[in-house]
């Protein structure tokens, strides 16, 4: 079984994949934020930062794109392909309303034929600027309104040499609350002429076990929000760790920590990082509410560690 880490804005910038590397190696992919490319303008200087090699040594990134223009997609593309990059990754799958009111992320899987045009173009577009072994892959919803728009976006995705699909099992209103919808997967997966990646809800090895009973033949998946919850998601599912380990989760919380004090200015944007992470990994200290509340409630860095430190396990 392959595994990819899920790009989550604002959470798996570099800072987070270089510490979780660190402490829990073997992870096959980390996919990046989403790059949001412009008509006359670069990456910004964040954006160019998360994707600079050196801030990536010894880890697998795939940079993923947010655009539904495909000129602004060939330019970042060939930006990326020059920083030593093979592949990108589009992302259809984003349900933020301010995404989608644009007509990007899992908006873009209202228009189809647009989106047959956007492929058609970068397709042509790769060869034209001498860079046709540049991969491009997509991150993608079952669709927008309804599950029954996949067969033809399967129909659209199987035209174009894309080098795999991954598929978060949920159309656009689900958002992220309602169940996956693993009746449609297993129709797109029947249909799929590429490598099928499985993304949505793998929270425990558990999980992740029903879900290969009922599809053997899918190789690869994404892990998203359960890895943010628990960073050593992976190694649990490959059967390498039983028990949290809390003492490696502390040496891993710490380096994160350290590394956000390094590249961000104030204690205020350093702490909005962390407590963001607390809100997903907070669900090992159950019988803590009180400290939970404190590291929430925290306003220096200096309370922050002193609420960390007095959390019990």
């Amino acid at each position: 079984m392959k595994y990819y880490a899920a790009p989550m804005e604002g959470i798996t910038g570099y800072v987070y994949r270089n510490a979780h590397h660190h402490f829990y190696p073997g992870m096959d992919r980390y996919y990046t934020p989403f790059l949001t490319p412009k008509a006359k303008k670069g990456m910004t200087s964040k954006e160019k930062n998360d994707i600079l090699p050196e801030h990536n040594r010894g880890i697998t990134v795939v940079p993923q794109v947010l655009t539904n223009q495909s000129d602004h997609f060939l330019n970042i593309s060939e930006a990326l392909y020059g920083f030593g990059y093979d592949e990108v990754n589009l992302n259809l799958g984003c349900p933020s309303g301010t995404v989608v009111s644009k007509g990007k992320g899992c908006g873009f899987l209202a228009d189809q034929e647009a989106l047959d045009r956007f492929f058609d173009q970068v397709m042509e577009g790769l060869h034209i600027r001498g860079i046709p072994k540049m991969k491009v892959s997509v991150k993608t919803r079952l669709g927008v309104d309804d599950p029954g728009e996949m067969p033809s976006l399967m129909e659209i995705y199987n035209r174009y040499p894309l080098s795999e699909i991954i598929i978060h099992a949920r159309i656009h209103k689900d958002f992220y609350k309602k169940p996956v919808n693993l009746e449609a997967f297993s129709q797109a997966l029947s249909m799929s002429a590429h490598p099928v990646c499985y993304n949505g809800d793998l929270f425990s090895r558990e999980s992740l076990d029903s879900f290969h009973r009922n599809f053997p033949e899918v190789d690869r998946v994404m892990l998203g929000r359960g890895m943010i919850a628990n960073p050593q998601l992976q190694k649990e599912c490959e059967g390498k760790i039983e028990h949290f380990e809390y003492d490696r989760f502390f040496r891993f919380h710490e380096e994160l920590l350290q590394g956000y004090i390094e590249v961000m200015s104030g204690d205020r944007n350093v702490l909005f990082k962390m407590k963001e992470l607390w809100s997903y990994m907070g669900a090992h200290f159950p019988q803590q509410e009180k400290i939970m509340k404190k590291i929430k409630k925290s306003n220096t860095l200096v309370e922050y560690k002193s609420a960390v430190q007095s959390l019990s396990f």
